[in-house]
């Protein structure tokens, strides 16, 4: 098949690529940067350099290239990591979620693609009340901290547009919180972790899922060859406690564990937006996409992934 792959460069970009073009299909891989464009012909694709909220210049790659699948990995998170600025650190990436969704969704309807596949996120968006882990079936959080709410609803919108798309099979995938190797990971949480920085806040009791880079590739394969329309969540088969998770990544880094602040405390010097996701995050079952998809991560849990990828 030809797949148009917007955020070709990204973090799942730069895994996907490979892997659909191992599997025969010929890909289009639209970067907005223009120093990206050897690497990606290298790689064996044909790119093109776009900014994905260019309405017209969309419109014309993707109608253009005329696609089979369309997947929209487009994110702009170089500046992610003080929960004080949520919100405002995540302003282009919700930009790309609302306006970018719409640009490329309008524009793979116009060049006839039978599949629409977009990356949204598994695990501070869903509702916190119930159990710890959570479903596709289970809602998304009503009332988020103030400093996620935009976050929030560029999230609700990407995942109701793509999902009620009409002419076009539209698929949703929530990724876990992505790890690999640490030179491919954020060098904010890095750093916090490793000058102990980044604390254990109140209980610990938050839950989170991970999913290994190439395993969210391996799963967007899956999507693209066999998906039905829907949404996913695409994370590995072990959520746990921020208290069982954090200290594991900081010996993984050689770093001493974390320090304890109780929850009033970490209130006070990251906000409110930190304390919920340390405290009262829940995690996600993939049973529907290992059902559905047939995907199976090859790192079934954190626990052995984190010291694999970060030792590496």
């Amino acid at each position: 098949m030809r797949v148009f792959l917007a955020g070709a460069s990204g973090a799942i970009g730069r895994r996907l690529l490979p892997k659909l073009l191992e599997r025969g299909h010929e890909v289009v891989a639209m970067t907005r940067t223009p120093r990206k464009v050897d690497s990606l012909r290298d790689a064996g694709a044909f790119p093109v350099v776009v900014d994905g909220l260019d309405r017209d210049a969309v419109m014309a790659a993707v109608t253009g290239a005329e696609p089979d699948v369309v997947i929209h990995q487009m994110t702009a998170l170089t500046s992610v990591g003080n929960p004080r600025r949520f919100d405002a650190d995540f302003h282009v990436t919700n930009e790309l979620r609302t306006t970018g969704t719409d640009n490329l969704l309008d524009a793979a309807r116009a060049a006839g693609a039978r599949r629409f596949i977009a990356q949204s996120f598994a695990g501070w968006p869903s509702i916190r009340e119930g159990g710890p882990v959570k479903t596709e079936d289970d809602p998304l959080d009503p009332h988020p901290p103030a400093k996620m709410r935009e976050s929030l609803d560029a999230i609700r919108y990407l995942e109701r547009t793509v999902a009620e798309a009409k002419g076009i099979e539209g698929i949703v995938l929530r990724y876990g919180g992505f790890y690999g190797p640490a030179s491919e990971m954020p060098e904010q949480m890095l750093d916090g972790v490793r000058k102990r920085r980044f604390p254990l806040v109140g209980d610990g009791g938050g839950v989170w899922s991970f999913v290994h880079l190439d395993d969210a590739a391996d799963a967007t394969v899956a999507a693209v060859e066999r998906g039905a329309p829907g949404i996913y969540n695409i994370v590995d088969d072990d959520p746990a406690r921020v208290a069982e998770w954090l200290p594991v990544f900081a010996a993984s880094l050689g770093a001493k564990p974390p320090r304890h602040v109780p929850a009033w405390l970490g209130r006070l010097a990251a906000g409110e937006a930190a304390v919920v996701m340390m405290t009262q995050s829940r995690g996600s079952s993939n049973a529907k996409a290992k059902r559905e998809l047939g995907w199976q991560p090859e790192h079934p849990s954190w626990r052995e992934g984190f010291r694999e990828a970060l030792t590496a």
